[in-house]
């Protein structure tokens, strides 16, 4: 029936209208906690480009996770940056690496927290780069070797969710075997299955110390022109062994997500990444627009295209929100 007889209005007068008829709802359920590891002791160093973030000592990272457990978040994902860096990326898959020490750590003193580990050599390698290069190029398949060891490492050291970030063609099967192999097979794979060369990391490589010393990431990471290509990178990685997929970054692609997830049925989650939460930071320091409303916007926006959940660097003030 038409106006007069219908009036949307009627269910949006007031508060308690809009939240019983709402169809979107943020849990913090579905929020992922991004942390930095650092070497050292008593390390809290805040992200110049990323206020309120920081990198942390493993006791500092211990004590952060304490907070956020008791928020109600259920996940962290962990970033490393090693002591020293080489070309082979050693210290990503090390007994003692930042990572795997920290992921111990957690484990021990937070252990009903989930342990998410990126499975990527950027930070680790003194190129840069996500993979072996050999005569300038970054080389597919000795690389899977180097993945895999890595996420074997880091299950050893009790993380419950390995997610291979780098986009190497084949390193879901090549970790997938590495875990099962060696009795990990209740490991699960979180895949960044569509990662685009974006414009958005760029304070993610500050707090990483992982930007390439030569070229650009485009030679693996997707051309932001391309969604068909997503769903073939997703189909694929669920075909290797993926339990979950990532898209990244999240609201550049929210057409990308909505896409994977009426397509496959697999869990679905989108990275909000560094340069989304600085461009908010930096506009509401200018005043120009309310964080705590476009924070909450945005997250409801990549809930509404389709993620289940979402890694943001918003987690613990979502949390915080949510709680009212």
């Amino acid at each position: 029936m038409a106006f007069p007889q219908t009036r949307l209005r009627r269910l949006r007068r007031t508060e308690a209208l809009r939240r019983l008829v709402r169809e979107t709802r943020l849990s913090v359920q579905n929020l992922v906690y991004p942390l930095f590891a650092v070497p050292g002791e008593g390390v809290r160093k805040e992200i110049a480009s990323m206020p309120g973030v920081f990198n942390l000592s493993v006791d500092e990272l211990v004590r952060e996770c304490r907070e956020i457990k008791k928020l109600g978040l259920p996940a962290v994902i962990l970033f490393g940056i090693p002591e020293t860096k080489d070309e082979l990326a050693t210290g990503a898959f090390a007994e003692v690496g930042i990572v795997q020490r920290a992921t111990r750590a957690l484990k021990k003193e937070v252990p009903e927290l989930l342990v998410i580990t990126d499975v990527c050599l950027c930070e680790y390698t003194s190129h840069g780069h996500c993979g072996k290069v050999e005569k300038g190029e970054i080389v597919n398949d000795p690389t899977l070797e180097l993945l895999a060891k890595t996420a074997l490492s880091q299950a050893r050291a009790g993380a419950d969710i390995v997610a291979p970030s780098d986009m190497m063609d084949g390193r879901v099967a090549a970790i997938r075997q590495a875990l099962d192999a060696n009795g990990f097979e209740n490991t699960a794979i979180l895949s960044y299955a569509a990662k685009y060369a974006s414009a958005f990391y760029g304070p993610f490589r500050e707090a990483a110390q992982s930007a390439p010393q030569f070229g650009d990431r485009r030679s693996h990471q997707m051309d932001p022109a391309n969604a068909e290509e997503a769903l073939r990178e997703v189909g694929l990685d669920i075909e290797e062994g993926a339990d979950l997929i990532m898209i990244k970054p999240a609201l550049p692609y929210l057409d990308v997500i909505r896409r994977v997830r009426e397509r496959f049925d697999v869990p679905v989650a989108a990275y909000q990444v560094s340069g989304e939460y600085a461009a908010l930071q930096a506009a509401a320091r200018l005043g120009w627009l309310d964080l705590e409303r476009a924070m909450v916007e945005t997250a409801t926006a990549i809930q509404r295209a389709g993620a289940q959940i979402i890694l943001s660097y918003f987690a613990k003030d979502l949390a915080r929100k949510l709680a009212c």
